[in-house]
C-alpha cells in the first residue's frame, strides 16, 4: 500500500470529509454536472474533478459549508444508442417490435455499470464529495421536479407546440436541438452539384447548385436576391444564368449576353428536376441568398431546410414529405422509393446525368453535422415539436451573463456571448423511449393541451392509469378527461436529456416539493466547472432554464471552463491508438499528486492539454518528491528545540517567501485561477528547496550555537507545516501525510479541517526579497562564469567583484555559494561581476582537499554508512599540509590516517596529480 492508499484510509477511517461539512458555517453551494456512468472515468473527468474538488477543498479552509453531492445522467440517447448495440437493434422501428418496456428495462439495468469505476478512480484522485447521496435524473423524484419546470415555463408562455424544420437524425428518428447538433460537426468531402433547371417558354437554363441532391426531389421553387447583379451567357451552345461575381464557376470560353437584377428572375417559371408534386414551379425572392458560394440561385425544399420552410410560407409553396421519419424516400418517389437518402444521392446524380440536367459536379470539403451519440448524418427536417421560446428571452439571457464571472474571463462575451446573441428557440421533445415523459396531455376531440406540474395535480387530474412508473409505456396509459368530455392523451415525447441535466438545481433536490430552505439559500450555485464543450451544452441548458423560471437570475456565479486532454502530439486520447497511459498505472507510479499538479499547472485555462507521461513524471520529481525531501531533511536534523524568533537572513526571507506565496495564492483562488494559483508553487519550491534548505544545511550539520539551530529548525518547520494548508486543495495526499509528522498533540486532526492560513503582510519583506533576488542573479551569473572556464565550484578563488552595494549578510552567502574568499564592491567596473579566476598554490590546495572530500564522501554514501559512523582515510599522493589534511578529517568525520592496503580504494587524478584514496568504518 502506497502512502496515498494509507491516507485514503485515514481519511475514511476518520471520517475527514464529513467532518469538514460544518453545519454552522455559511453555505458555499456547488453544482456537479451529472455524468453518464456507462463508461469508464478517463483523464477528462480527471481533470474536471481535480478543478472541482481543489476549489471545494480550498472553500471549506476558507469557513464555509460545502455539500458536495454527485449525481448520474440516466435517460437519453447516449443509453439508448447504447443498449441498441448490444441488442443489435438498427432503427426506431426494432425497439417497437421488441417492446418500449423491454427496451426501457434494459436502459434502466445499465445506466450504473460503471458507476462504481466512477466512485474508485474520483475517490483515488482524492476527489471528495457524497457518493452514497446521490442523485440520479431517471428518479421519479428528479422527474417531478422537471415537470414543474416545464409547468413554470408553460405559464409564462414559454412554451411552443410548433411545426417547423429542425436538426433530425434519420437513424434515431427524432429531432435534436441547435447546441447538440453543434456537438457533432466533421470535416467531409461531398459531391456537390449544379443543376440546369429550364425556364419554361424560353432557352435559358437557370443554374442551382446544392451539396444535398436528395432534396431536388422535393424541389419546389428556386430563390434568387432581387437586389444581386445576374447574367445570361452562352457556354457551349446553351444559355445560362447565373450570379455575375459567380461567373468563376463556368469553365471553358463564355459570352456574357445581358445583365440585369435579379428582381427581372422573379415570377419566371421553369421545369421542375422531379414531378413528384404539383406546383408552379416559380422563381421568388430570399434575402439569404448570397453570393459566396454556389451560383446565386438556390434550389427550394421546403421541408428540408429552415430558409426554405420560411420562403415556403411566405409564398404559399407545398409542403409535401418526399422521406419518411427513417430517412428513407416515400413510395410515390418512384425512381427512389424505399432508398436511404443519402444512400440515394449518387443515384439521383446518375439520373440527372442521363437526362442532361446535371451541369457540373466537384468535390468539396466542409463541415457538416452528424448525431452526437449514434454519428448518423444528419438532415433538416419538417416536423411538428415542442419548442422553449428561447428567443423572447434573449436580452435577459445576455444581461443574466453579465453577472456571472467566468475562467477563462474570454468565454463569457466570446465562445458564451457570441452563443448567446445567436439563440435560438430549444426544440426540447425527443420521439425517443428513454427519458423523462413530457407531461402535456391533448384532448383527441378539441386538441386543447394541458401541462401538467406535479405528480399529485396528475393524480387528481387522472381519470385512468398508474403512476408507480413515470416512464414510457406506463406514463402513456394514463389519461385525463377534456373540459369538452374528450379524453386527453399524453403527448409521445419524453425530455431531451439536455433539459433534465438543465434542470439539475431544482430537480436534485426535489425542489419545489421539499428542501425549499436549503434551496433558496444555495441558489444560484456559487461555483460550477467542466469543459469547454458544456458552453454550449449544461451551462447554457442551466442559463436559459434558470432565466426562464427567475427572470433576473443566473443559475451560477462563477464558471471556470477546462479544454480537452489530448496525447503530447494533440491528437484525441483513443483506446486504438493506444496513446495514452492507463489511468491506474500513473497513479502507481507517480501518484494522485503529481497527476493533480500537472493538470493544474500545465496549462492556460480553457486551453487544451496535452497530456505526457513524462511532464507527470518531472512534476513529481521537481514537486511531490521536492517537498517530501525537504520534510526528510528537517525529519533526519530536527531536535525538538524551543521554538524562537530567527534574525537569520535567509529565515526572515524565506517567511517573506511564505506570506507572499499566501497573500498571492488566496487572491488567485479567490478569483478562480487555479492554474496561476498552482504556477506560484513552481518558484517557491525551487527557492525553499534549492537555496532556503541548501544555504540553511550547515546551520543544521554544524550549528555554531544552539540558538542558530533552534532558529532554523523553528523556521522551517513553520514553513513546512504552513505548505501543507495553502498546498492542500491542489495536492491533498502529500500535504497530508506530511501535517501528520508536524502536527502537535491537540492540534487538528487532518490538514484538510485546518483553517486555511490567515494572511501576514507584515511578514512581507519587498526590499529584502529584491536583494536576495539580486544575491541569486550574482550568483548564477559568477556561476555560469566558472562553467564557461571549466573551473569547479569546489575550486576556491581569491576574489569576486560586484557593482552594485548589497548587504554583508547576503555578501556572506554570495562568498560561500560561489567559493570565492572575499567579495569588493567596486562600481567602475564594466560588467556586473567581475571573478578572479587567479589560483594561487593555498587556493589551489583548498580545491585539491574539496574534490578529495567529495569523493570521501561519495565512497561512504555508496558503502550505505551514516551520517553517525566514523572512518579512517587513506590518502596518498600530493604534498598537502597538514592544515589541508585536518580539514579533509573534519569534513568527512574521520578519526585519523592509515597506511594499511584497503578493500574500499579509488584513484583520483586532480591538476594531473595522481591520488589514492580509501576509508574503512571504525567498528
Amino acid at each position: 500500500m502506497n502512502y496515498e492508499e494509507k491516507i485514503l484510509k485515514f481519511w475514511k477511517e476518520n471520517n475527514i470529509f464529513e467532518k469538514s461539512i460544518k453545519k454552522d458555517r455559511p453555505y458555499f453551494s456547488f453544482y456537479d454536472g451529472p455524468p453518464f456512468a456507462t463508461g469508464k472515468p478517463h483523464y477528462g473527468h480527471i481533470l474536471t474533478t481535480t478543478i472541482k474538488d481543489t476549489v471545494l477543498r480550498y472553500k471549506t479552509m476558507k469557513g464555509f459549508q460545502v455539500p458536495r453531492r454527485v449525481g448520474w445522467d440516466c435517460h437519453g440517447l447516449p443509453i439508448e444508442n447504447l443498449i441498441e448495440k448490444e441488442l443489435n437493434i438498427k432503427n426506431k422501428k426494432e425497439i417497437e417490435e421488441l417492446g418500449v418496456d423491454k427496451f426501457n428495462e434494459h436502459c434502466r439495468n445499465s445506466v450504473f455499470t460503471c458507476v462504481e469505476d466512477f466512485e474508485k478512480t474520483l475517490e483515488r484522485v482524492g476527489r471528495w464529495a457524497d457518493y452514497s447521496n446521490a442523485y440520479s435524473t431517471m428518479d421519479k423524484e428528479y422527474t417531478e421536479s422537471v415537470w414543474w419546470v416545464l409547468k413554470q415555463l408553460w405559464d409564462k408562455d414559454l412554451v411552443k407546440r410548433d411545426y417547423r424544420v429542425s436538426p433530425y437524425c434519420p437513424r434515431c428518428s427524432t429531432t435534436l436541438s441547435n447546441f447538440e447538433v453543434n456537438l457533432g460537426y466533421k470535416e467531409v468531402k461531398n459531391k456537390s452539384i449544379y443543376v440546369k433547371l429550364k425556364l419554361k417558354n424560353r432557352e435559358e437554363f437557370v443554374l442551382v447548385w446544392t451539396t444535398t441532391p436528395w432534396t431536388l426531389p422535393q424541389n419546389v421553387a428556386v430563390a434568387v436576391n432581387k437586389d444581386e447583379d445576374y447574367v445570361c451567357v452562352r457556354l457551349e451552345n446553351e444559355k445560362y444564368i447565373l450570379a455575375k461575381k459567380r461567373l468563376e464557376i463556368l469553365e471553358g470560353d463564355y459570352e456574357i449576353i445581358k445583365e440585369f437584377k435579379g428582381e427581372k428572375l422573379l415570377g419566371l417559371e421553369y421545369s421542375p428536376v422531379f414531378n413528384y408534386i404539383e406546383n408552379d414551379f416559380k422563381i421568388v425572392h430570399g434575402d439569404f441568398v448570397g453570393t459566396e458560394d454556389g451560383t446565386g440561385l438556390v434550389h427550394i425544399a421546403t421541408m428540408y431546410g429552415e430558409d426554405d420552410y420560411k420562403i415556403g410560407k411566405k409564398y404559399n409553396l407545398p409542403f409535401v414529405h418526399t422521406v419518411d421519419e427513417s430517412g428513407n424516400f416515400l413510395d410515390f418517389v418512384e425512381d427512389f422509393k424505399g432508398r436511404y437518402v443519402f444512400e440515394a444521392n449518387k443515384d439521383i446524380v446518375h439520373n440527372l446525368k442521363e437526362r442532361n440536367l446535371l451541369f457540373k459536379e466537384e468535390l468539396i470539403e466542409h463541415t457538416y453535422p452528424f448525431c452526437w451519440r449514434c454519428d448518423a448524418p444528419l438532415m433538416y427536417y419538417a416536423k411538428e415539436s415542442y419548442y422553449l421560446m428561447v428567443t423572447k428571452i434573449k436580452e435577459q439571457l445576455i444581461q443574466n451573463n453579465k453577472g456571472i464571472h467566468w475562467v477563462p474571463s474570454h468565454i463569457k462575451e466570446g465562445r458564451f456571448g457570441k452563443w448567446l446573441l445567436g439563440a435560438r428557440d430549444w426544440d426540447f421533445a425527443r420521439n425517443r423511449f428513454w427519458g423523462a415523459p413530457i407531461p402535456i396531455w391533448r384532448c383527441e376531440e378539441c386538441e386543447k393541451m394541458v401541462c401538467v406540474g406535479s405528480i399529485k395535480e396528475l393524480e387528481e387530474l387522472k381519470t385512468e392509469g398508474d403512476l408507480g412508473d413515470l416512464h414510457k409505456p406506463y406514463i402513456d396509459n394514463v389519461y385525463l378527461r377534456c373540459e369538452c368530455g374528450g379524453r386527453m392523451k399524453r403527448t409521445e415525447e419524453v425530455f431531451d436529456c439536455w433539459f433534465e441535466s438543465g434542470a439539475m438545481p431544482y430537480a436534485s433536490c426535489h425542489y419545489p416539493f421539499e428542501n425549499k430552505e436549503i434551496f433558496e439559500k444555495t441558489f444560484p450555485a456559487d461555483f460550477i466547472a467542466e469543459g469547454l464543450d458544456q458552453t454550449r451544452g449544461w451551462f447554457y441548458t442551466l442559463h436559459v432554464l434558470a432565466t426562464g423560471l427567475t427572470g433576473n437570475k443566473p443559475a451560477f456565479k462563477n464558471v471556470i471552463v477546462n479544454g480537452l486532454v489530448l496525447d503530447k502530439t494533440g491528437r484525441k486520447l483513443s483506446k486504438k491508438l493506444k496513446n495514452y497511459p492507463e489511468v491506474s498505472d500513473i497513479f502507481e507510479k507517480y501518484g494522485a499528486d503529481a497527476l493533480r499538479y500537472f493538470l493544474l499547472s500545465s496549462t492556460n485555462m480553457g486551453e487544451d492539454y496535452r497530456f505526457s507521461e513524462e511532464r507527470v513524471k518531472e512534476v513529481w520529481r521537481k514537486i511531490i518528491l521536492s517537498f517530501k525531501n525537504c520534510f526528510v531533511f528537517y525529519n533526519i536534523y530536527k531536535k525538538n528545540g524551543k521554538e524562537v524568533k530567527s534574525k537569520n537572513i535567509l529565515d526572515k526571507w524565506i517567511l517573506s517567501r511564505l506570506a507572499l506565496l499566501n497573500k498571492e495564492t488566496i487572491e488567485y483562488l479567490d478569483d478562480y485561477e487555479l492554474t496561476r494559483a498552482i504556477r506560484l508553487f513552481d518558484d517557491f519550491m525551487d527557492d525553499f528547496s534549492n537555496w532556503y534548505i541548501r544555504r540553511s544545511r550547515r546551520r543544521f550539520q554544524k550549528p555554531e550555537s544552539d540558538l542558530e539551530l533552534e532558529e532554523a529548525e523553528t523556521t522551517l518547520k513553520f514553513v513546512l507545516k504552513e505548505i501543507t494548508k495553502i498546498m492542500a486543495p491542489f495536492i491533498p495526499f502529500i500535504t497530508e501525510e506530511i501535517y501528520q509528522e508536524l502536527k502537535n498533540d491537540g492540534e487538528v486532526i487532518s490538514v484538510h479541517l485546518c483553517d486555511f492560513p490567515e494572511l501576514d503582510e507584515e511578514l512581507i519583506d519587498v526590499l529584502l526579497m529584491d536583494e536576495m533576488k539580486e544575491a541569486r542573479e550574482i550568483v548564477n551569473m559568477a556561476l555560469s562564469e566558472r562553467m564557461e572556464k571549466g573551473v569547479k565550484v569546489r575550486q576556491p578563488l581569491s576574489f569576486l567583484k560586484i557593482k552594485k552595494e548589497i548587504s554583508r549578510e547576503l555578501i556572506d552567502i554570495i562568498k560561500d555559494e560561489i567559493n570565492v574568499k572575499e567579495v569588493l564592491i567596486d562600481e567602475s567596473i564594466d560588467e556586473e561581476i567581475l571573478l578572479n579566476f587567479e589560483l594561487t598554490d593555498k587556493l589551489k590546495e583548498e580545491g585539491i582537499a574539496r574534490e578529495i572530500i567529495r569523493n570521501i564522501q561519495q565512497m561512504r554514501k555508496n558503502l550505505g554508512y551514516s551520517k553517525k559512523d566514523r572512518i579512517l582515510v587513506k590518502c596518498k599522493g600530493g604534498n598537502l599540509s597538514k592544515k589541508a589534511k585536518d580539514f579533509i578529517l573534519e569534513e568527512v568525520l574521520a578519526d585519523g590516517y592509515i597506511d594499511d592496503d584497503l578493500e574500499n580504494k579509488k584513484e583520483l587524478k586532480i591538476y594531473n596529480i595522481p591520488y589514492l584514496i580509501g576509508i574503512r568504518k571504525i567498528i
